[in-house]
């Protein structure tokens, strides 16, 4: 066997000082060259002492142990600020084992606990400039080539002291020019810059928006003072040349490893969408957990659910959706199905990383407060009109949705959320609540078609007694699982007439709805529309992150850099490449690739045990190879196209 790679500690691949806020951390690698049958772990104060015989914190001793994942530590008291270093060997059937990995170093942070949930800190990155041109009116006009949260660095050389010079920063560009007056949220500042005799780097004071720094808006830790979002600079009253290394936009970024994850076909457009809501999901990162975007930095659990899944897409990346599960437990918001979110996230969290330590820990609240059983009637439906439904936002992108006390919509989520719980309480153990909250979902869903499915129209109405047929009451529906064999042809049909009458958020339903029902041509047409309501759009309107909607027609105050609005970053990963798992922690793994029209799909999906690699090609008989690579120990079923 070769050494182990790809070490975790709690979850994290980079955790640099101070990250760790469990007491008893558990460790994680990747065996190479055959299946693990055992494994050896040191624990030591210096990288040196990692020796079984100089080992003073914790030699665990050769364990009978197939999983190579969540290991506790189980040595001597960790300290908090101490810097520790760990590596680990593995067994195959022979006695001899491999080398030692290479050393990961961590270190407690100072409110580390026993329930601590770990996770990295964002960090200043530095991006020179893509290209520096004089515009039209004599003026310096900066492109960086990419939207990012963060300030602008410049190095300038003066004369004397007290010559000022203006500086323009926005998301929104006019003819070479920073467009200060962008309409909506779109973000823009312009401020004085005083400079000093001599050659100098100055950091650009932006102005600090109130709504975004105060209230219940994430706090940015003070050393990083005021972080806006910006991809053009414009320099006024500077005379003199000016180099891209002048010019620096520092990013605010969670770490981030761009080489974890790629995706290429036969269709640009789609590659181009993929990059696109890739980077989406790595910039919106700078708070150290999912906010809405710029205008509120607030999480929002629908919001932070479609981020999450976009993040275990692009990134070994596991801690910051926990992180930001966690704080939305404490700090819920007001949708109706943003609570039923909750439970979305914490089995998402389980599927991703096979760890069950945050379930249990936040198990009694979900079954408390995420999942309306006390709103159930005889039939097994909520009635939720003292609520705040939402369906959809902004609500102009409902497609006329019928608001009913008895609610179609948040009935499919309540259907779901049951079907959820019966996993998470069997993942625990706890078998009477699991048996519990089958009989519920079963009694749900029965009703569920009988009083929602529209026989004569044969689709989904919008609630109890409604005669209105919105594209969203079909889709979650088909999304969830609920709809009969029966029906499953006409409901698909009707959810096709509609095209994309629904959100950036709701998106993410229909996309999956139409590959779990086989209509993959449509989906990836979806996905590659030119429409006004497409990613196209927004990338012809200059955008690098994904807005909160489709177009400013349609929520004129919109963020220009909103995670939600980036699905594709998890539905090409999961359905086009087709990568899912059949067990939590990816144990056993689905390869079922639905390139659709496409002749060639290929790419890296990253998992908790190592990277998946797919490619999967249509000859021209129109015979599809299916090419695939999992990590050792991982068992895949493939289902060719």
């Amino acid at each position: 066997m070769r050494a182990p790679i790809g070490l975790l500690c709690d979850l994290l691949s980079r955790p640099e000082p101070d990250a760790i806020q469990n007491t008893r951390p558990t460790f994680g690698w990747i065996p190479q060259g055959g299946i693990q049958t055992a494994c050896q772990v040191l624990v030591a104060t210096a990288a040196e002492r990692l020796t079984e015989a100089n080992a003073d914190c914790w030699n665990s001793g050769k364990l009978a142990r197939a999983e190579s994942l969540h290991l506790t530590y189980a040595g001597k008291p960790l300290a908090p600020h101490n810097t520790y270093y760990w590596c680990v060997r593995t067994w195959a059937d022979s006695e001899t084992p491999s080398p030692w990995s290479e050393p990961q170093s961590f270190s407690l942070a100072a409110d580390a606990h026993a329930d601590g949930t770990s996770r990295h800190h964002v960090q200043p990155l530095h991006y020179i400039a893509q290209t520096i041109s004089p515009n039209d009116a004599g003026y310096w006009f900066i492109d960086f080539g990419k939207h990012a949260f963060g300030w602008l660095e410049l190095t300038l050389t003066a004369a004397s002291d007290g010559q000022a010079i203006e500086v323009r920063l926005g998301e929104k560009a006019d003819h070479h020019a920073v467009d200060l007056h962008p309409g909506g949220t779109i973000r823009s500042a312009c401020v004085s810059l005083t400079l000093r005799a001599g050659r100098h780097t100055y950091r650009v004071e932006t102005p600090r928006d109130e709504r975004n720094t105060s209230g219940d808006a994430v706090l940015l830790p003070p050393e990083f003072g005021i972080v806006m979002p910006f991809r053009y600079a414009e320099l006024r009253g500077y005379a003199k040349d000016l180099a891209p290394a002048d010019c620096v936009q520092v990013r605010l970024e969670y770490p981030f490893d761009e080489t974890a994850s790629s995706f290429a076909s036969s269709d640009p457009a789609l590659d181009a969408v993929w990059e696109f809501c890739k980077y989406s999901i790595r910039a919106t990162t700078f708070c150290g957990v999912y906010v809405d975007g710029d205008r509120e930095r607030i999480p929002y659990e629908a919001d932070a659910y479609i981020n999450q899944l976009g993040h275990y897409a692009v990134d070994r990346e596991f801690a910051l959706a926990r992180h930001t599960h966690e704080y939305l437990l404490k700090k819920p918001t007001w949708p109706t199905e943003w609570k039923q979110h909750s439970v979305m996230m914490a089995w998402a969290d389980y599927e991703a990383t096979g760890d069950a330590r945050s379930l249990a820990r936040h198990y009694d609240l979900l079954r408390r407060e995420k999942i309306y059983l006390d709103r159930a009637r005889a039939d097994g439906l909520i009635a939720t009109s003292d609520l705040r439904d939402i369906v959809d936002w902004p609500p102009s992108e409902r497609d006329g949705y019928d608001f009913r006390p008895v609610n179609t919509v948040v009935n499919a989520f309540h259907c779901h959320t049951l079907t959820l719980m019966t996993r998470i309480a069997q993942a625990l153990g706890k078998d009477a609540d699991a048996a519990a909250f089958s009989a519920a979902g079963k009694l749900a869903r029965d009703s569920f078609n009988r009083v929602f499915f529209d026989e004569a129209a044969g689709c989904y109405r919008d609630g109890e007694d409604s005669s209105h047929h919105s594209l969203h009451a079909s889709a979650f529906a088909l999304a969830f699982g609920l709809v009969p064999d029966a029906h499953r042809a006409t409901v698909v049909n009707f959810i096709k007439s509609r095209g994309m009458a629904c959100s950036v958020y709701a998106v993410q339903y229909l996309l999956e709805a139409l590959f779990l029902a086989g209509e993959m041509d449509y989906a990836i047409a979806l996905m590659t529309s030119s429409d006004q309501r497409s990613w196209h759009n927004m990338l012809c309107q200059g955008a690098t992150i994904s807005w909160e909607a489709w177009d400013n027609v349609f929520k004129p105050n919109q963020d220009w850099n909103h995670a939600w609005g980036a699905a594709p970053a998890n539905i090409i990963p999961r359905f086009v490449l087709g990568v899912r798992p059949l067990e939590p922690g990816y144990r056993k793994v689905l390869i079922a690739p639905q390139p659709g029209p496409l002749a060639q799909v290929q790419g890296v999906v990253p998992t908790i045990r190592g990277p998946i690699r797919v490619k999967a090609t249509r000859a021209s008989d129109g015979r599809w190879q299916v090419d695939y690579e999992v990590p050792v120990g991982v068992i895949a079923e493939v289902v060719l196209p």
